[in-house]
């Protein structure tokens, strides 16, 4: 981390809420709901399907986990009514995981209900070290009440193969594979940038040799390059994996994956959390810190 990194993300609970909204403007659909389904329409008119998460994690009390319940039930009946091709991403931490395992499993089997109404879809989302395995757990207690629930794997996490191998390889897991975002100690994540790039594509090949669906997700466009030859090398049907990307990320090399006839989800994110959720992205993230704090000054431009 430079200098520079460290100094925005020290600063940032200084920085003006105006200045983060104008970056957190393209990556963010908005606070409403109506502005995540204008989102959405817009990325299914231009060939790519999505995601909708509703911001917000780590509840504090059981009140609030019950309320983003109840917004992800509207999200769900706005899908169907809106003809939507989306399907939902949940923070296990939003709907209760780090109050009680139980209430954050009945929190889920609520919106469960909601979706297989619909035959939709939900991914369970990862998020730091002290959750991963509560996580996976569950995911494997959904996935016998339900068959459209995925979950995520973070190719930076050092316990991520044998994750694959022992837990997920034998449910034909469907998965999000990602590098990983949150700041880990190194004694558990790989902090090396082309060791978590050479990791990602063992975990990538080994997941689609096993017959698992896999949801590519990355702006990487060396990792975009090392799965279409994976999925060359493999023969695979274009029905077996798709791609996944952010909003308002690296939108060319979206829209190249498309025109190459791959299947492509992008994960809409919204709501009145919007500045928590950019900022904690920020500080997560601090090379991206540095490099809005340049992009809001010009420099080196």
């Amino acid at each position: 981390m430079s200098l520079l990194d460290r100094f925005v993300v020290a600063t940032l609970p200084f920085v003006p809420k105006p200045v983060v909204r104008h970056f957190a403007d393209p990556y963010i659909a908005g606070e409403t709901l109506q502005d995540a389904i204008r989102q959405v329409k817009k990325l299914n008119r231009e060939g790519a399907c999505a995601t909708i998460d509703v911001l917000g994690e780590s509840v504090n009390n059981r009140a609030d986990a019950v309320a983003a319940v109840e917004r992800y039930l509207t999200v769900i009946e706005a899908i169907k009514k809106e003809e939507l091709d989306s399907n939902i991403s949940i923070k296990p931490t939003q709907l209760g995981l780090g109050l009680d395992f139980d209430f954050c499993k009945q929190n889920f089997m609520q919106v469960i209900e909601k979706l297989n109404e619909q035959d939709n879809f939900v991914r369970v989302d990862m998020e730091d070290s002290p959750y991963t395995t509560l996580t996976y757990d569950l995911y494997e207690s959904l996935l016998e009440e339900y068959p459209k629930v995925g979950v995520v794997m973070q190719a930076y996490m050092r316990r991520s193969m044998n994750d694959l191998k022992e837990r997920l390889i034998p449910k034909k897991a469907n998965i999000r594979l990602c590098k990983g975002i949150y700041i880990e100690p190194p004694e558990i994540a790989y902090r090396n940038f082309d060791i978590v790039r050479q990791n990602y594509i063992r975990l990538l090949r080994k997941a689609l040799e096993s017959g698992m669906y896999v949801g590519i997700a990355t702006h990487d466009e060396v990792l975009v390059y090392e799965a279409y030859k994976v999925i060359e090398d493999l023969g695979l049907d274009k029905s077996k994996y798709e791609f996944q990307m952010l909003l308002g990320v690296t939108e060319t090399l979206r829209r190249q994956v498309i025109a190459d006839g791959h299947k492509m989800r992008v994960y809409v994110p919204f709501g009145k959390d919007w500045y928590a959720y950019s900022t904690r992205r920020l500080k997560e993230n601090p090379r991206v810190a540095g490099y809005v704090f340049k992009d809001i000054f010009h420099i080196g431009k």
